[in-house]
């Protein structure tokens, strides 16, 4: 019996040897790469940074960069390279930005628009934004304004919906572009006049300026868009502020639609960076961290307070959070209202 025991020990030897010597020789090539790794992070960034912003250099989202830029600089201590990648609602660069190197020296601005709403308007998007990226955090969040052209007399929300409903004609709201916040927050909004008898119609422009022409004249009577573009209107009484998504300092006496009787609108437009998913996790912690400190700088959170955005320092998770909870609530919107973008 004492024979039968050791020689199945020799052969359970001769089977799991081996295994287990291999598994033991790969155990300091699996620290070295680690340590690798930890060696990287901790020395990264070693040379410029290229920040794909998604959007025409001098528009919102552009001006909202750079007003980090050169703190995060300082704070990094390398250059960040901001290179304009705009089309497509910012689904083109934010794609780029998805397929990139993970190597940490590529990094995008994501917005409510491109990773969240993009996931409701676009049929073929290129990008899954809730897998495809490691997010550095939020720079800030802006909220929308609804205004009014003054020929409706509206001082508040009670008069503006009556004044809407009493048009026998019907109402036309303006966005800055078909499946834009701007547009779907319109289309939730029919939900509160509730004119089956004259309907709201959407229409749809190329971008704000022209928005803000027709709006003032009248040809159309309303629309939501960010307080920084619409405020010098809003205060030379060319339009009027009826209720913003939250309190900006640019909008000084403007109630929310919380105070105005009008619950359910708190959507925000919010600025942020993402990686590439596969970038390392150390990498996106350290960039959080000098993001952080940047926000928390007086002189950079007054500075994009000037343009109607409030600085909004978080994790990664955070920012991971906002867009897994925004992008199915844009996506409800945008398949109710049949709204499409190519």
């Amino acid at each position: 019996m004492h024979g039968l025991f050791q020689r199945a020990a020799r052969v359970a030897a001769d089977r799991f040897a081996p295994r287990f010597a291999a598994r033991l020789a790969a155990l300091p090539l699996a620290l070295l790469a680690l340590s690798g790794v930890n060696a990287f992070a901790q020395d990264w960034p070693t040379k410029p940074i290229t920040v794909i912003v998604p959007f025409p250099a001098g528009g919102g989202t552009d001006l909202v960069v750079r007003s980090v830029q050169v703190a995060l600089q300082k704070q990094l201590g390398q250059q960040l390279v901001i290179d304009n990648r705009a089309g497509a609602g910012g689904t083109i660069g934010s794609g780029m930005v998805a397929r990139a190197n993970p190597d940490g020296y590529t990094v995008g601005i994501a917005t409510t628009s491109t990773h969240a709403v993009s996931t409701g308007v676009y049929k073929k998007l290129s990008y899954d934004p809730v897998k495809d990226f490691a997010y550095g955090g939020l720079i800030g969040t802006s909220p929308y304004v609804l205004v009014a052209n003054p020929q409706l007399k509206a001082t508040d929300m009670k008069s503006f919906v009556a004044a809407l409903r009493e048009r026998p004609e019907g109402a036309s709201f303006a966005s800055v572009g078909a499946g834009t916040v701007s547009h779907l927050l319109g289309e939730k909004f029919k939900d509160v006049v509730k004119a089956p008898k004259s309907p709201l119609v959407h229409v749809p422009y190329r971008g704000a300026a022209p928005a803000y022409t027709d709006l003032i004249g009248g040809q159309v009577q309303f629309m939501f868009d960010n307080p920084v573009g619409l405020a010098p209107y809003i205060h030379a009484h060319k339009l009027t502020a009826i209720a913003s998504t939250a309190p900006d300092a640019l909008l000084v006496g403007v109630p929310t639609f919380a105070q105005a009787g009008v619950p359910g609108f708190d959507q925000t437009l919010w600025y942020g960076f993402a990686f590439p998913k596969d970038t390392p996790p150390k990498v996106v912690e350290k960039f959080n961290r000098a993001l952080a400190a940047v926000l928390s700088d007086r002189a950079v959170a007054a500075d994009l307070a000037s343009k109607g955005v409030s600085a909004t320092p978080g994790s990664s998770a955070a920012m991971q959070a906002t867009v897994a909870r925004d992008a199915p609530f844009w996506r409800g919107i945008a398949q109710a209202a049949g709204a499409t973008a190519d």
